[in-house]
């Protein structure tokens, strides 16, 4: 017979005992059911018959009046067409779901996208109250804090929350959570207007006054950017086996694939060096205390530089990837050419250095006698 359990009268006159007061039925074999544990204390409990017939149940939490009858008959119908959907029993966590994502991304794309998805997440999720949020209890305000609370540019900040739902939406096709739980995360937008033109340029002389203040191993790595226009992840995973000396080439492993490259003669002598007596898989730059350099590592480092040299304030490192570009179009090499060299599209170069390109074929232009 069932029990009145949504009244809170009939609830504080049960005496308590192990075995739950099964309420109406909410479905087929599917009941709320209230454990009376002591006076003033109890806990609602879920049943469900599976489709082997056997009884399956799910403690949803401890009765209050901020969990009392309604929300906890809506936690059980929730866990009823979760488990219809083929979810797992197990609760899974943010940061549980994330590191399913890298090791999938490395099975399925490869080390450079699994390696970028974990720094990401090394940053901004593991080891943090977020990435210990159960999914099925993730909401989206929650989700929309923590991307406030970044403390990233809107760019940077967007590029973390796309592989934030990415890793979400695999737990939910592997059924890991409830298929509806993704309306919480797809509701929370991409900062609007993020993408914007770069338009910092540090000349000749900026770039050798950034240089001239770093030392060691930060100057290896803002050096090799300068020289190559690669990104940071392409430059910090490279490898001995990479660089090919008597070829003068290196080849760039990132998430555009891979490329091999040329070499101008001061990149070319700067590798030199930097392969000396390294094993294949050794990297060839490395943090100043020898170890690889990780995702942002020398961000502050750079902007330490960067304000000793009297350089803008936003200087990055990216700022060394930007400049060689610019100098690259500048120079009358072709968007094709500058677009090979830095592993992007011609159609990104001409959509970001377009108004380069045409401003130094007019000048080009300018100086051509036609009559």
């Amino acid at each position: 017979m069932a029990n009145e359990i949504n009244k809170v009268r009939v609830r504080a006159s049960l005496q308590a005992r192990r075995e739950p007061y099964w309420g109406a039925p909410l479905g087929r074999g599917r009941t709320l059911g209230f454990r009376k544990i002591s006076d003033g204390e109890g806990s609602w409990v879920a049943r469900m018959r599976s489709e082997t017939g056997q009884k399956v149940y799910r403690a949803l939490g401890f009765a209050s009046n901020t969990f009392d009858y309604e929300k906890a008959r809506e936690a059980a119908i929730e866990w009823f067409e979760a488990q219809d959907a083929g979810v797992a029993n197990a609760e899974i966590t943010v940061s549980k779901a994330c590191e399913d994502y890298v090791k999938d991304r490395r099975q399925e794309k490869g080390e450079a996208c699994a390696h970028d998805a974990e720094k990401r997440f090394e940053r901004t999720v593991y080891a943090t109250p977020f990435g210990a949020t159960e999914l099925s209890k993730l909401r989206t305000p929650r989700i929309r804090k923590w991307r406030d609370d970044l403390e990233l540019g809107k760019a940077t900040s967007n590029r973390t929350l796309t592989a934030l739902k990415a890793a979400l939406n695999l737990a939910v096709s592997n059924r890991k959570v409830n298929p509806a739980a993704a309306r919480e995360w797809a509701d929370v937008k991409p900062y609007a207007n993020a993408s914007k033109r770069r338009t910092l340029f540090l000349d000749l002389k900026q770039r050798r006054a950034l240089l001239d203040v770093c030392k060691g191993a930060l100057y290896d790595l803002v050096a090799a950017t300068a020289l190559t226009g690669a990104r940071a992840g392409e430059l910090t995973s490279l490898t001995r086996g990479q660089f090919d000396g008597r070829l003068e080439t290196v080849t760039f492993r990132g998430k555009t694939g891979s490329r091999t490259v040329p070499l101008s003669a001061a990149a070319l002598a700067l590798f030199k060096r930097l392969a000396k007596d390294k094993l294949p898989a050794a990297h060839l730059l490395t943090r100043p205390d020898g170890k690889p350099w990780a995702h942002s590592d020398w961000d502050q480092l750079v902007r330490a530089a960067a304000l000793e040299a009297k350089l803008p304030s936003d200087t990055c490192l990216y700022t060394l990837r930007h400049s060689f570009i610019t100098q690259a179009i500048a120079g009358g090499m072709t968007t094709l050419d500058v677009a090979r060299l830095c592993g992007t599209s011609v159609t990104m170069i001409e959509k970001h250095y377009g108004h380069l390109v045409a401003s130094f074929v007019k000048d080009r232009l300018a100086a051509v006698m036609m009559l």
